[in-house]
């Protein structure tokens, strides 16, 4: 089939290049605009734009998915198909219509547990044990189409949200391929989703990210999982702000929820069970390092312990 792929950041990559191996021929590639990044702020082409410039296929880059340019240059290219992989963009229904067998979605979820923009970081923080990735038609409405294919995925107790969407995209790029092989030999039926079990998964914002220790250790584990490598989980030490990476959940509790112990090998925190052992901090203005390495530079009072708990 002709194919029309539209995705933006890394996670979308394996989608990309599983198609382009596929027996489909992909023609172009639907992307957000290039964007500032790094300390110069310099307009950078996102890693899918980047990757089909590499092989040779056409880079479309509407500021909208609505762009009359864009809907006029999609209708002469065609599509039978549309696969989308984290796009960035509400697709609209004119858009939809245009090819014959319409945008088909790959989401880190199973649905529909956790529609919407954040889903495995969602999942991690939940405290869910499995997770997966759906294939669906796509509808106007969030996340919410028929169901073409699944694969699940056991998470981890040691998963970051980078390593499980690691996973999660590379077998969800073999289940794109696959649906749409199904697809073109027509011997696939999307199946309607439950109207029960339905969870969103909105975007994390930074304040959601704080750290509240009075929380259990597994809760405030899975909670700096979740949100590394972004937003980033922190708290807060005298008023200034400390980011925390993954850390080890200890066997007994000796410290109340909040309270720094500081030692020569290892920094624990205490929390509503057991204590925590930190893995690596980022001060303010300073590189990630490990947490002994962090408190060994840090002047704590007679009874350290991280600020408050969110509001």
């Amino acid at each position: 089939m002709r194919i029309v792929f539209a995705g933006t950041p890394e996670t979308a990559l394996p989608s990309l290049e599983a198609l382009v191996a596929s027996r489909h021929d992909v023609v172009a590639v639907v992307t957000r605009p290039d964007a500032p990044a790094g300390r110069g702020r310099t307009l950078t082409p996102s890693p899918v734009a980047l990757a089909a410039e590499k092989h040779g296929i056409e880079v479309l880059k509407p500021a909208k998915p609505s762009d009359p340019d864009f809907m006029a240059r999609l209708r002469e290219l065609a599509p039978d198909c549309v696969p989308i992989v984290a796009y960035g963009a509400l697709i609209r229904r004119e858009a939809l219509d245009i090819p014959q067998y319409g945008w088909v979605n790959l989401h880190f979820s199973v649905l529909p547990s956790w529609r919407g923009a954040a889903p495995v970081q969602r999942a991690i923080m939940a405290g869910d044990e499995v997770t997966g990735a759906t294939v669906f038609s796509l509808v106007e409405e969030l996340d919410a189409g028929p169901v073409l294919g699944t694969i699940t995925e056991l998470i981890r107790e040691d998963d970051t949200t980078a390593e499980l969407l690691e996973r999660l995209a590379h077998w969800g790029s073999k289940l794109l391929v696959d649906v749409i092989d199904h697809i073109e030999d027509g011997d696939i039926a999307a199946v309607p989703q439950p109207e029960d079990n339905i969870s969103y998964a909105p975007k994390l914002t930074t304040q959601e990210a704080r750290i509240d220790w009075n929380r259990p250790a597994f809760a405030v584990d899975r909670h700096i999982r979740g949100c590394t490598p972004a937003p980033g989980a922190w708290t807060t030490l005298a008023g200034e702000r400390v980011k925390i990476g993954p850390a080890t959940i200890a066997d007994e509790r000796t410290l109340e929820p909040g309270r720094i112990e500081a030692g020569k090998r290892e920094v624990r925190v205490g929390t509503a069970t057991t204590d925590l052992v930190l893995g690596e901090v980022q001060a303010v203005g300073k590189k990630r390092m490990a947490a002994a390495d962090w408190a060994r530079g840090t002047s704590f009072g007679a009874e350290p312990a991280f600020d408050g708990t969110p509001a």
